[in-house]
């Protein structure tokens, strides 16, 4: 591969200014903001209060987009939890950062986080708590774990409401980072909720959440309308709940030090809902997540409905640029991602930037359970309202072989249900939604089409508008330099999974070993192979 420059293409008007200044003076004229960072492991868009969903109540989210900025169109470009989290951190698309397009890897050491970045350059205060970047190993060159999140703050306890919520006291636990944070220095804290990812407490969200299942106004339809599926949906609610609760002490907190006006605060997601494809997919409701953002001495017009399509590569370029820290002065690798201080300057709401009209997403290796532990690559592009998707090696399970449980889709009762289903020969259709194997191309018109079950692109009406969308994505992944562009897509299925317990998991459990998947149900697993 060419060697890409090391700076930033697309700079805003503010950071060109500023970089004839000297970074000292330029950050004596005015504090540098704090940043607050809010992800939740696995929850969809549009499953927060302010998208208009009644049946999970998120007051901090809320609050947020109504003092901030509220995006309609904000995509991961992977929908898995150490892919998707490594793509916030550096602004590189998963198919640029070598082993981390994977998930349960080790991290590159010549890839730096915007966090690593802000202390090392920027001289801010960093922290995490709970769940930062992985699964997956991240050390330096002799070996020391990476703080690519920053200093963990997990000490505190409390009583979780439910068996599968975490005990972390998250609020409490940033309370004694903003302890320990240098007066009229800035900071930035990663709040890495493990809510809502399974496993859940069954019929918590009606038990313990006070929650009816007629509350909820949309099942999709690749999934039966059962009062499993309900009762699954409303647990999925009860946890992101619970991470809201934890975001509105944060804010209080912030709130009480005097620190909110200059503090960015952003809440998202990192993949979609721990259901049949939707999480570990690349379909509509797998990459498209909830995204609020507020900063009150920084965001013109607050109250706005953003509609430009974002990606989780412009966060990084955005915190940078807010820094006051020269990207190519930031250790960091290059970065096709774009700042988002355009859209927080402007004062108009719907499409703000005409340019922002697209994303590209793709995936390659996630859970293993597949001969030769191998991924299923796909590279796919949204852009005004349709999704068009190149799915590499149709002859391999979207999901894991059927034999080793489907493992990229994590156990719970939605996936039991549709399992069963096949087996009793009841509506086998679901089934094929969300475990078949799938064709090459896939487009789907995702406006009126969300849940992506009308396959447009052996349609002669859609021909034109399919090649157009298949060389523009295949155009921007040549300047990526994605190695499938190259030839060269296998590099992905060689990089080694570092899980020791559930390594080669496929050879080692069909020989007859005794392994444990603890993130599926043993009755996951089929009794024999289904090709």
């Amino acid at each position: 591969m060419t060697k890409k420059p090391s700076f930033r293409p697309i700079l805003s008007a503010a950071f060109l200014v500023a970089l004839f200044i000297s970074p000292v003076a330029a950050r004596s004229e005015a504090p540098r903001p704090n940043i607050l960072f809010a992800i939740a492991d696995d929850a969809s868009y549009p499953h927060m209060g302010a998208y208009g969903t009644n049946w999970i109540k998120t007051p901090g989210f809320d609050r947020v987009a109504a003092e901030g900025l509220l995006f309609n169109r904000a995509y991961t470009p992977n929908a898995k939890c150490a892919p998707s989290r490594a793509c916030i951190l550096t602004g590189r698309n998963s198919w640029q950062l070598e082993e981390a397009a994977n998930h349960i890897c080790d991290f590159p050491i010549k890839f730096h986080s915007f966090m690593e970045a802000l202390k090392d350059h920027g001289g801010y205060t960093t922290g995490f708590v709970q769940k930062g970047w992985g699964p997956g190993n991240a050390r330096t060159a002799d070996g020391k774990p990476r703080e690519l999140t920053g200093k963990a703050y997990n000490k505190r306890k409390n009583q979780p409401p439910t068996s599968g919520i975490s005990n972390n006291d998250y609020a409490g636990n940033f309370e004694d980072f903003l302890a320990d944070c240098p007066e009229g220095k800035p900071w930035c804290f990663w709040y890495g909720s493990v809510e809502p990812h399974r496993g859940y407490e069954f019929g918590s969200g009606v038990d313990k959440g006070g929650r009816s299942i007629d509350e909820i106004d949309d099942v999709p339809d690749f999934w039966p309308d059962s009062e499993t599926v309900r009762k699954d949906m409303l647990d999925y609610g009860f946890e992101i709940e619970w991470f809201d609760s934890h975001l509105v002490r944060m804010l209080k907190a912030i709130e009480a030090r005097g620190e909110l006006e200059n503090t960015i605060v952003v809440v998202t997601a990192d993949n979609g809902m721990p259901f049949p494809r939707v999480k570990g997919q690349e379909y509509e409701m797998s990459n498209h997540l909830p995204l609020a953002i507020m900063w009150p001495k920084g965001i013109t017009k607050p109250g706005r409905k953003i509609d430009d399509y974002v990606s989780f590569i412009d966060f990084a370029p955005t915190f940078l640029e807010v820094a006051g820290v020269p990207w190519e002065e930031s250790g960091m690798s290059y970065s096709p991602g774009r700042s988002l201080t355009d859209i927080f300057r402007s004062e108009k709401s719907g499409r703000v930037i005409a340019d922002r009209d697209h994303v590209l997403i793709g995936k390659e290796r996630h859970d293993i359970g597949r001969p030769h532990d191998w991924g299923y690559p796909i590279r796919g592009i949204v852009k005004e309202g349709k999704l068009y998707l190149h799915n590499y090696k149709t002859d391999r399970w979207p999901a894991g072989n059927p034999e080793t449980g489907y493992l990229n889709t994590d156990g719970g009762a939605t996936k039991t249900e549709i399992l069963e289903m096949r087996r009793s020969g009841e509506n086998t259709q679901y089934w094929q939604w969300n475990f078949g194997k799938r064709p090459e191309e896939e487009m789907f018109d995702i406006s009126a089409d969300r849940e992506c079950l009308t396959n447009l692109a052996d349609d002669p009406k859609f021909a034109d508008q399919k090649s157009e969308l298949r060389n523009e994505l295949e155009e921007a992944l040549r300047e990526q330099e994605d190695p499938r562009m190259e030839g060269n897509g296998d590099y992905f299925d060689q990089i080694e999974y570092v899980n020791p317990a559930t390594k080669s998991f496929y050879e080692r459990f069909m020989s007859g070993e005794k392994l444990k998947a603890g993130w599926v149900n043993e009755s996951d697993f089929e009794k024999e192979p289904l090709d």
